[in-house]
């Protein structure tokens, strides 16, 4: 036998150490779902559902990104992206009142959420080798507008599958974590995929993920019964959710603006490739982050001082990046953008678990998932339409993360001082 000599690796123990690595790895992967599986609690099963339903989310992204963003010039992608967003906002402001007499009633949020998964597994699978033709943005457009069913469907299934002991807080922030695992275990696997079958491989792989999480819903349990319908504002409107909207609607509107100004000043400035993957990494972290420390947060008072402080964060994070531009810097501004969001995201949830009527959930989850989604859009708009400048664009993203923050503050003022103080003695 020929031993190996001294200061020369051991090739056989290397590629053993990697197995076992690898090995280790796919358990520590594996055995989260096995355990979710196997689970008798309903939020596991539907945890399962979200999490494939994510995943071909992000496999669709990576085949999009390729072929509407970096493969084309820069005006011309601006165009597209601009006609995408657009033909975005109209389905998903009809649609959502559509399910509202559904998603009131608890029984068929199951069918509703199926129906999404097939349905763009079934869009995926046509539209994977007529990519490169003009049917790209109606059956994208189709897929999308399917999965906000599925956003505003989840909302209605996490009240219904949530315990009474964790609430809808701790409910939507583990959700959050399953989908991050999802989106960041599919990502690499679209990637590969793209490389060697292009546009169709991840689209094919997305098809799927959909597949997977249609079959996956035919194992959730039925949903409670939510109660008798109670009576609300127009289309769902809650005068103790008005105010909170306001910041929980900036946000969101703050990272549609975020997301399109990094985007195209990076191609502008012709950054690397891979200066896109690590500041779309960050903002993933910052939500992981922010769906990690939510559920430790017990009280109303200290979501706001989180929220706040993330927003104030958010708002040194742009300034400096305004003087220093560069990568690392750049990565730690989109984690706390990230975190800020979802932090804002969950707190306004919570809030609506407080006051949303039984009975009347999907009035409340459809109005304000529709307002979501249009802000976000509308803040897309901006950078993808005018020409801004990305220090111009940055500074007014610092002016605006300011103002939510002072309105943040001034609202705990306001609920502070105009709490009702309990009867004295006669």
């Amino acid at each position: 036998m020929r031993a190996s000599t001294p200061g020369t690796p051991n090739r056989a123990s290397f590629w053993n150490l990697l197995l076992v690595g690898l090995g280790r790895a796919a358990h520590g992967a594996v055995f989260p779902i096995q355990r979710m599986w196997r689970s008798s609690d309903p939020l596991d099963t539907y945890g399962l559902c979200h999490m494939t339903s994510v995943a071909g989310d992000a496999l669709l992204a990576v085949a999009l990104a390729d072929s509407v963003f970096f493969s084309i010039p820069v005006g011309e992608a601006k165009l597209k992206v601009a006609a995408y967003l657009a033909l975005t906002m109209l389905p998903l402001a009809l649609a959502g009142p559509l399910l509202v007499p559904l998603l009131d009633r608890a029984g068929p949020r199951r069918a509703i959420s199926l129906g999404a998964a097939a349905g763009r597994a079934a869009v995926a699978i046509y539209a994977a080798p007529r990519f490169g033709s003009v049917l790209l943005f109606p059956s994208a457009l189709i897929i999308l507008v399917l999965s906000k069913v599925h956003a505003i469907t989840k909302n209605g299934l996490t009240t219904a599958y949530a315990s009474n002991r964790d609430g809808l807080m701790r409910a939507n922030a583990r959700l959050g974590r399953i989908a991050v695992a999802g989106a960041v275990v599919a990502a690499p696997f679209g990637y590969v995929f793209l490389k060697i079958w292009g546009a169709a491989g991840p689209i094919y792989l997305a098809a799927a993920a959909y597949a997977v999480s249609a079959l996956l819903n035919l194992r959730l349990p039925h949903p409670r019964a939510a109660g008798a319908p109670h009576e609300v504002g127009p289309r769902g409107r809650i005068p103790e959710l008005a105010l909170p909207a306001v910041g929980a609607i900036g946000l969101r509107a703050a990272s549609g603006f975020l997301l399109f100004l990094l985007a195209f000043s990076l191609r502008e400035g012709n950054a690397p490739t891979y200066w896109f993957a690590v500041l779309a990494a960050g903002s993933v972290v910052g939500g992981f982050l922010a769906d990690m420390v939510a559920p430790r947060v017990p009280t109303l008072t200290r979501e706001e001082a989180v929220v706040i402080a993330c927003v104030s964060a958010s708002c040194v994070g742009a300034l400096l990046a305004f003087e220093l531009f560069g990568l690392p810097l750049l990565t730690v501004f989109t984690v706390l953008a990230g975190a800020a969001t979802e932090f804002g995201r969950l707190a306004f949830q919570a809030l609506m678990q407080r006051h949303a009527p039984p009975g009347a959930q999907g009035r409340v989850f459809v109005r304000y998932e529709v307002f979501f989604q249009l802000a976000w859009v509308a803040g897309a708009f901006i950078p993808a339409l005018l020409p801004i400048d990305f220090r111009v664009g940055i500074l007014i993203l610092a002016g605006f993360y300011g103002v939510l923050a002072g309105v943040s503050v001034w609202r705990g003022h306001q609920r502070r001082t105009h709490v009702p103080r309990p009867p004295g003695p006669a």
